[in-house]
């Protein structure tokens, strides 16, 4: 009885596999769902869902989420490369307007000193 049973399983395995049958992968899913759980309901859903998948996209369902996943990927890589020349961008501006603003500042504290400097000197001028 087992030989009999291993006998047809290596024909059906061999013909999936020596034909080229490529849709094998939505039949192996549904199949290792069915024998561990058991639940055939289970099985007949998620055959379904990828078949579903299929026929709207056309590509399987692991290739699709591969996809996605690339795709998800190259934007968050895109976005840190905005980020990081946004946070560059900004930094180069902030050090440029402390530039300014210290410049600012040191020319009024020069004109704050020259002006306690000529008043100084115009006391001495005028007490001599």
């Amino acid at each position: 009885m087992k030989f009999k049973l291993f006998r047809i399983l290596t024909v059906i395995l061999s013909f999936f596999l020596l034909t080229g049958f490529v849709p094998i992968l939505s039949f192996v899913g549904p199949g290792v769902t069915a024998l561990t759980s058991g639940n055939i309901y289970k099985a007949s859903a998620q055959f379904i869902v990828n078949q579903r998948i299929e026929k709207e996209t056309g590509k399987n369902s692991l290739a699709l989420i591969k996809e996605t996943l690339v795709e998800e990927k190259d934007k968050k890589i895109k976005k840190n490369l905005f980020d990081e020349d946004l946070r560059q961008l900004v930094e180069t501006r902030i050090k440029i307007t402390r530039q300014k603003l210290d410049n600012q500042n040191l020319q009024k504290l020069l004109k704050k000193r020259i002006e306690v400097t000529r008043s100084i000197l115009n006391k001495n001028n005028t007490t001599q």
